[in-house]
């Protein structure tokens, strides 16, 4: 496996690519996030997970770049979790970072060969997998002293996980952009929360980002996220703008409006 430029997936809409102002926007919409949900405060240390795909590398470039401006004093760390994959370019993030002049550390863990060996051939190993490099993730954060540990989720990884729970879990629920683990010891943060996955694509295409692409992930065809992300697209190709319309939605809830009485009180209604 060799690190390689991504395709461009073009976005239906009329956006414009140009270089200098499609990262003017994607830091308007990082600041915007990180403002909105108090993501990052004055001493914070950072951990940026850097899986070497285009969403872990666009967000760590953006908060690179937000950090000599910001008005809060900040320090950044890149981690990257070496699962132990076969052919895994193992020298392509360490000279990427040298270069940038980025701290880091690479943490090996045979993740894998768990993955592998439990899950059977043809079933979903997105699950077991994601949970395996969260436990690393957590471990290396407490090790590090970092007070926020930065994943590279989008806005469409954010909508697709609230269609796979109303389809499939019968919960509104989606990706918090601002999560404390279930130990209360770590702070999750998703800057790219309002940015497009399209718009990544594109900057990481500009950038030429040294992507490494995952062989678990990609091996799998006819994943459901896939097709809630295949059935959200549609609807923005038949409808601009209902991406928009959906993730505003998701910040505006009316509680009185839906069917939970657990938060608010329609017994109580006289």
């Amino acid at each position: 496996m060799s690190a390689r430029p991504i395709l461009l997936k073009r976005d239906p809409r009329k956006v414009d690519y140009e270089a200098g102002k499609l990262a003017k926007r994607l830091r308007r919409q990082v600041g915007e996030a990180i403002a909105d949900f108090g993501m990052i405060e004055a001493g914070d240390r950072v951990m940026v997970c850097l899986s070497g795909g285009k969403d872990s590398h666009a967000l760590l470039d953006v908060l690179i770049s937000l950090k000599d401006k910001a008005p809060v004093d900040f320090d950044l760390i890149a981690v990257n979790l070496d699962q132990k994959q076969p052919g895994f370019p193992a020298h392509v993030l360490p000279e990427y970072l040298n270069g940038r002049g980025v701290p880091f550390q690479i943490v090996e863990q045979d993740t894998y060969s768990v993955v592998k060996r439990v899950i059977p051939k043809g079933k979903t190993m997105c699950s077991l997998c994601s949970r395996l490099r969260r436990g690393v993730l957590y471990r290396v954060a407490s090790e590090l002293a970092a007070t926020k540990i930065a994943l590279g989720h989008h806005r469409d990884d954010i909508l697709a996980t609230f269609f796979l729970n109303l389809f499939h879990g019968g919960k509104l629920k989606a990706m918090p952009a601002k999560l404390r683990s279930d130990d209360g010891r770590h702070i999750v943060i998703r800057p790219l929360a309002y940015v497009a996955e399209v718009d990544l694509a594109a900057y990481a295409e500009q950038r030429a980002f040294p992507i490494i692409p995952c062989t678990l992930c990609g091996s799998q065809d006819n994943l459901q996220r896939q097709v809630v992300g295949r059935m959200i697209d549609e609807w923005e190709k038949r409808h601009p703008g209902r991406i928009e319309s959906i993730l505003r939605a998701l910040t505006d809830v009316r509680p009185s409006h839906l069917l939970d009485r657990k938060l608010f009180d329609f017994a109580g209604l006289k």
